[in-house]
This record gives C-alpha cells, structure tokens and sequence, in this order.
C-alpha cells in the first residue's frame, strides 16, 4: 500500500499544488483511490504472507517434523487454501459493489479538482490575466498588508467599449464562500470611451471605488456522484451484464440492416441496353451535341457517371454500417473484459497459495526481503499477462475470456507442478551463489568466512 500510494501522490502531485485545497478533499480523493489499490495488493499480499509463514516453518525446520508426524505438504495448504477463498469471494464482493462506485467518486472528484485554477497571484510590474475579462497591473505590492500601489486595470468584458481604471492603491481579498473576488480601489480614474464613436468619452474620479469580480474557477466545487455518466470501471458485473444484453440487441439490429442492404441488391445495376430510346434522347438533350453519335457518346458518358455516384453512395453507406457494427462489438468486449477481471483477479488469491507454500518450503527463509524479491517475478508475470491480454482483447484479437484469465492458467500450471514436486521430494533453492555477485569491500567477516 505504501508503495501505491507514494506512486498515487507523484501522480497527482502537480495536480494539487497551488489550487488551495483543503486537507478534507486531498483525504477524501485519496480515500476514494484507495479502492484500486486494494484490488491490486490484496492478491500480492496473500503471495507474500504466504512465502514468508511458509518460508519460516521451513526455516526452523517445523516442515520436516510436521512430515514426520505423517502431515503432508496438501494437508499443511488446507488451512491457508481455506483463508484464501474467503478471501476472494470477500474480493468479488468488493468488485461488484465498493470499487465501482469508490472508482466513479473519484473521477469526479479529479474531474473537479481540474476544473479549479491555482490560486490568484499577482507580480510587481507585470499584468496578470488569469481573471477572464480583467488585465491588472500593480507596480508594486506589499507581502505583509498584501496592499498594491499604482494600479492599471483594463476591462474587456463588453467588446463595445473600452474601460481603463487607475488607482494609486488598492487590495484585493476573496468573499467568504470564495464565489466573488473583490477589487478595493482608492483614488483613482475611470476612463470610459467608446469603440465605435470617439467622441463619446467619459472621466469619473473616484475616492473608493469597488469592482465584484466572479471567481468561481479560483473556488472549489464539487460535484455530486450522479452528475456524470459512469465509465466500464465505475460499473459491477450485474450492471454491464446489462449493457451487455442491450448492445446484443443492438448488434443484431445492426447486423440485420446489414445483411439486407447486400442480399437486396443494394448496389445499384444499370445497364445501357435496358434504357428506352426516348429516355437516351431526353437525356442527350440535356448535352450540346451536333451528330447522333456525340449524342449517344455522351449519354453513355452520363449513364456511367450516375452509375459511380451511386456505387460511392453504397460503398459509403456500407462501410458506415460496417464501422458501426465494429465499434458495438468493441463495446461488448470492453464490457466482457470488466466483468472477467472481477473475478479473475479475486480468483488469483487462491492461485497464489499453490505458488506461494512450495516455494517457501523451498527457499527455507522466512523474511520479508526474500518474499517480496520471489514475488516481484510472479507479479511481473502476472501482470504482463493480464495487461496485455486485456489490451489485445481491447483490440479484438482475442477473446476477453481468454485475455483476463491466461495469467490464471499459467500459475494455475505453475502452482501445481510446484506443489507435486514439493510435496514428493525434498527441493531447496540456494541463494548462496547471489553471495558472490556482492564486492567483498561491502560483504561482512561472516560472509567472507563461509566462502574461504
């Protein structure tokens, strides 16, 4: 979880910083992507639990004697075999009903968060333009009073006229709810003229003088969880079952235009020698010709130019009802690869107790370093496979059944071949030779005794 959530904050870091948020939405935003993270660690969790508990029994040699009392390695995995399905149908259960909408709440919540400029700052002697509508220039500020000397204001919301106001000093502060943002001005001119007519002019000074400016894009709004439509990740099982059913009905609609428009003959078959005689004249007629033969000439010529319009106009019409068919279909297979990983990540826990209590009787060292280096290959793996079968089920070439559960098959082999070896014979794996890669500067007496 550390390790997720320091890349989470290297992620969304230039994201918060300098938009004012306060603690409440920054733990709230964090809250929400926790639900992610969970669904990612628990199964690496089970992994590396069950390395370092099996490891350990190895390592003080409670494996050998549990043998010897007549207890097999199968008898020794029922209890964690047992943990690890609760554990998973407690996963699938969260897939289906907190992640979802944990995932969704967080996309608005980002979305949001976007939507909020970083707080206004001015610099001495240079015009900010972060207010829509609004040029301002103070050519000095003071840090401590936050008070600015020699003001130029230019004022463009109304493209009809042009406003220039002046101040020799003046402040400026948010309203309390930070909807309104306040200019205070003390004396000063405003200068009003117009674009269209250069004699309407107009000079109001003033000793006070204050100018309400919106400031919704400076202030944070949240949105509520129903304002936007939800994504494949935003949705259970149960509820793109649905769409999944829906976009079947649709993909039958499409596919039955689609095979009308072909077995109707749908493209169009105009032959000259069908054409009536007083037909090819009214349309010579239509063209300037001098002999009979131009006049059939060019009739011919008009016959095979409207027999290419209408061949574009069906190729044209095909290839929409093609694409739309091939976008459905993508729809379905991004649904099918959702519903699929609900379950087959959940399902890896299990997978991961078959891999994890061999290796550890194994490696014969209960540590957390030895476990995690044993896990980062399988997560590697498993992770690659699951990645890339999605994406290539994304892409239609191959099933979404096969793209999210490949990765379970591989160690479904891999868990068993290690268990039937463990459980038969008696294996270890050595990382003494890992000792020799190490510079012997760097290595302790110990060490260097053990390999003289």
């Amino acid at each position: 979880m550390s390790v997720f959530l320091l890349q989470f904050f290297m992620k969304f870091a230039d994201r918060l910083i300098g938009k004012g948020l306060s603690t409440m939405v920054i733990i709230q935003l964090v809250t929400y992507n926790l639900a992610w993270m969970l669904v990612l660690v628990i199964p690496m969790a089970v992994l590396i639990s069950t390395l370092m508990a099996f490891g350990t029994l190895s390592q003080n040699n409670e494996i050998a004697v549990l043998k010897a009392a007549g207890m097999s390695l199968y008898k020794m995995m029922l209890p964690p075999l047992l943990g690890s399905i609760i554990v998973a149908l407690f996963l699938v259960w969260f897939n289906n009903n907190i992640y979802p909408d944990a995932n969704h709440a967080a996309r608005v919540l980002a979305y949001d968060i976007s939507r909020k400029k970083p707080t206004l700052s001015l610099v001495p002697g240079v015009f900010s333009q972060e207010i829509p509508g609004k040029s301002i220039l103070a050519r000095s500020i003071d840090p401590k009073t936050n008070e600015m000397g020699d003001l130029t204001i230019y004022d463009r919301s109304d493209p009809k006229t042009i406003n220039i106001v002046t101040a020799k000093r003046g402040k400026l502060y948010f309203v309390k709810n930070q909807t309104k943002l306040v200019l205070d001005l003390y004396n000063g001119e405003i200068h009003t003229s117009n674009v269209f007519d250069n004699k309407d002019y107009r000079k109001i000074l003033f000793k006070r003088h204050k100018i309400v400016m919106d400031a919704d894009e400076f202030s944070f709004n949240q949105s509520s969880a129903q304002s936007m439509r939800r994504g494949d990740r935003e949705l259970g099982a149960p509820a793109m079952r649905k769409f999944v059913d829906s976009l079947e009905i649709i993909r039958k609609r499409y596919q039955s235009e689609l095979d009308e428009k072909i077995n109707n003959n749908f493209l169009p078959k105009l032959e000259i020698k069908n054409l009536k005689p007083e037909q090819t004249i009214q349309t010579a007629k239509l063209k300037v010709a001098s002999t009979k033969s131009d006049v059939f000439t060019k009739s011919k010529k008009y016959i095979y130019l409207r027999v290419g319009d209408k061949i574009k106009t069906a190729k044209g019409s095909l290839r929409s009802s093609t694409r739309r068919l091939q976008y459905n279909k993508e729809r379905i297979d991004n649904y099918w690869v959702e519903i699929h990983k609900k379950y087959s990540i959940p399902f890896a826990c299990i997978l991961f107790i078959l891999v994890g209590a061999p290796l550890g009787t194994m490696t014969r060292k209960g540590g957390f370093g030895v476990a995690s280096g044993i896990s980062l290959i399988f997560f590697l793996m498993y992770w690659a496979f699951l990645i890339g079968g999605e994406k290539l089920s994304d892409r239609a070439l191959l099933s979404p059944l096969w793209g999210t559960w490949s990765a379970n098959v591989v160690l479904l082999f891999i868990g068993a071949y290690l268990t039937y070896k463990s459980a038969k014979e008696r294996v270890t794996i050595d990382f003494s030779f890992l000792q020799k890669l190490v510079p012997k500067s760097l290595r302790s007496k110990k060490e260097e005794d053990e390999d003289n």
